[in-house]
């Protein structure tokens, strides 16, 4: 590729990007005006309160929410009343994107909010594409529910979902690099929702896992989750990752754009999709604020997880507040549904029925039992040990020079455990003593396990990785 060509694209590039960003900041704002979950309902002001807002610090919060179905517990905690339950006047706050949820908490709009897996960390060891700034959570919102989704393109190549593939990673990789080398080089794109977080990491990691440089084949840009169809619909990209109901949208049979092809719990089994975000000083400056937080998401968490109210959960995220996919003339909900309930199509451009009916679709508080089981352990019990391969990752694709020396203290800084097993002590409920765990193999895509006792041995041992920070784009 010539040197003029690359200017040109560059700049084009920037151009596209800055009008995008431009109708984003508008586009936020309308959202954030006229869309956000307000006042009481008539179930939540039915509930007395066990705690006394008097004795919080600070009562009124502003929390911020992204319309992903990761949304559910700040829902339900809302229209429940878990909040009031322990003294809290909570805003809910509709944010654009994740970048904005991450912002907000940094900038002080947002007391929490849900960020990104590896958002946290990624703050406190200022990796590339995050601001250096010292945030915590103490509690994971929801495992799962995320996907992988590829465009029509992509499928009529030959590319298929990846449980097709029967685990072939070299059959895969073969029609994965096929693909994009018969592509220009403006279609090689593959969005995300922000940079140096766990959905970029994956992208990366099952391209490597498949014996390709995701830096040479394809570049990644990131977008919004409520924009990722419609750019896949004008050709924007030709893939990209985000949480439901915005893969759900894209089959056939729906908006028709693009098929699944890979859940994330299919690259990591068990990984942490969101955090309950927080900046350390809220934390110092309002511990009893905090614990009533934690609590009352916890028991948000705990409903969701219940199968008998999944169906409830699913019809009120279809609120305009919420992701907006309303199903029209009283229809069953093709969008929301699916991710929430367990009964997820993987779509396709053939007659053929994809739906797969399972209880890890995403999970909120139990531990399927198809996961490992660990006494104690549930879903929103964060794992020190989680935060140290995000590390790796964060070496591995160039936003850090190489995995910090002290990670362990800065997991510790950034997931705090210590917190979480005092709260939830007050809530009667058991937990695991340890803050580390190896990841099995069988886990994972590559059947590569995790050793947190070793995370520069395990960063080591991946042939594909980057030696330099990289540059993102913004769409």
């Amino acid at each position: 590729m010539s040197d003029n060509f690359s200017n040109e694209w560059n700049r084009r590039e920037f151009l596209q990007g800055m009008g995008a960003a431009a109708g984003m900041a508008l586009s936020g704002c309308g959202i954030n005006a006229d869309r956000s979950a307000k006042g009481l309902t008539e179930e939540a002001e039915a509930v007395k309160p066990i705690v006394n807002s008097q004795t919080l610090e600070k009562p009124n919060l502003t929390i911020g929410y992204v319309p992903v179905n990761d949304c559910a517990p700040f829902a339900i905690a809302w229209k429940k009343g878990f909040f009031r339950k322990y003294g809290l006047n909570v805003k809910l706050n509709r944010e654009a994107s994740w970048a904005t949820s991450r912002d907000g908490l940094i900038f002080g709009r947002l007391d929490a909010s849900p960020v990104v897996s590896g958002a946290v960390t990624n703050a406190r060891i200022g990796a590339e594409g995050a601001r250096h700034a010292p945030m915590c959570a103490a509690m994971t919102i929801h495992r799962h529910g995320n996907a992988m989704t590829m465009s029509k393109a992509m499928w009529d190549f030959g590319l298929r979902p990846w449980h097709e593939y029967n685990g072939n990673l070299e059959e895969f990789g073969k029609q994965f690099r096929g693909f994009f080398e018969s592509q220009p080089v403006e279609n090689k794109v593959w969005a995300v929702v922000l940079s140096s977080a766990i959905y970029e990491y994956f992208v990366r990691y099952i391209s490597a896992a498949a014996g390709i440089d995701p830096f040479k084949e394809f570049r990644i840009i990131i977008v919004p989750p409520p924009q990722m169809v419609t750019n896949m619909r004008i050709g924007a990209m030709q893939a990209y990752m985000v949480a439901e109901p915005w893969n759900t949208r894209a089959i056939k049979g729906n908006l028709g754009v693009g098929f699944t092809f890979a859940q994330g719990k299919e690259v990591w089994q068990g990984h942490p999709d969101r955090v309950l975000g927080v900046m350390q000083s809220f934390i110092d400056e309002n511990p009893k604020t905090y614990y009533s937080l934690v609590k009352a998401m916890v028991e948000a968490c705990q409903f969701c997880s219940k199968p008998e109210n999944r169906s409830q959960i699913a019809a009120l995220l279809t609120d305009r507040s919420f992701t907006g996919a309303k199903p029209k003339n009283g229809a069953i909900d093709k969008f929301t549904r699916p991710g929430i309930v367990g009964e997820y199509n993987y779509g396709g451009f053939d007659e053929k029925d994809r739906t797969i009916i399972s209880e890890d679709t995403t999970i909120f508080y139990d531990i399927p039992k198809n996961l490992p089981q660990i006494p104690g352990n549930h879903s929103t019990f964060l794992w020190q040990s989680h935060s140290i391969w995000l590390m790796t990752q964060a070496a591995r694709w160039g936003h850090i020079k190489e995995v910090p020396k002290n990670a362990d203290e800065l997991a510790k800084q950034a997931w705090r455990t210590d917190l979480y097993r005092k709260i939830v002590a007050e809530m009667a409920i058991d937990c695991p003593q340890e803050d580390y765990k190896v990841e099995p193999a069988e886990v994972f895509i590559d059947k590569k396990s995790f050793d947190p006792s070793d995370p520069v041995g395990y960063l080591n041992s991946f042939e594909i990785r980057a030696n330099r920070p990289q540059s993102f784009f913004q769409s």
